[in-house]
């Protein structure tokens, strides 16, 4: 999978898990995928059903409904410079947001991104990159 330098940020820095969803987010509506709203749905989503979106150690994936607000498909990922804390024994460095319009998209996003998540190799990268191509060549390798 192929991701532009606009949906990647590395090195960010956030207060809380809150703050590291609302900054993926962003990029999401900056890069034409959601709108606004979205955003306000990732978060409530975690609210509602707890840290669920931790979906390997150090790494989250926020997302919401396609009718919370989705334009087009598409994902982002953000590499905090620490990790933020959802829970007690549940923690982020990596926030890969995700924007699906319906399930089978959905599928192809998590597929791409269990490529990269799922080789333990790869996700220690991941967590260490330090620029956008680091982050990029991890990505496009994981879709042989």
């Amino acid at each position: 999978m192929k991701l532009n330098e606009e949906v990647i940020r590395v090195g960010q820095s956030a207060s809380d898990w809150e703050e590291a969803v609302k900054q993926c987010g962003q990029l999401l509506i900056e890069n034409g995928n959601v709108e606004a709203r979205y955003v306000n749905a990732m978060v409530n989503t975690v609210h509602t059903l707890g840290p669920y979106i931790v979906i390997a150690p150090g790494v989250a994936l926020p997302h919401a409904r396609p009718e919370d607000g989705v334009l087009q498909q598409g994902i982002c990922v953000c590499v905090l410079q620490k990790p933020v804390s959802f829970s007690p024994d549940k923690e982020a460095i990596v926030f890969i947001g995700l924007a699906a319009q319906n399930k089978v998209m959905h599928l192809n996003l998590l597929k791409a991104v269990a490529e990269v998540v799922g080789d333990s190799e790869k996700l220690a990268q991941l967590k260490k990159a330090r620029t956008v191509r680091e982050v990029q060549q991890l990505f496009e390798k994981g879709s042989g």
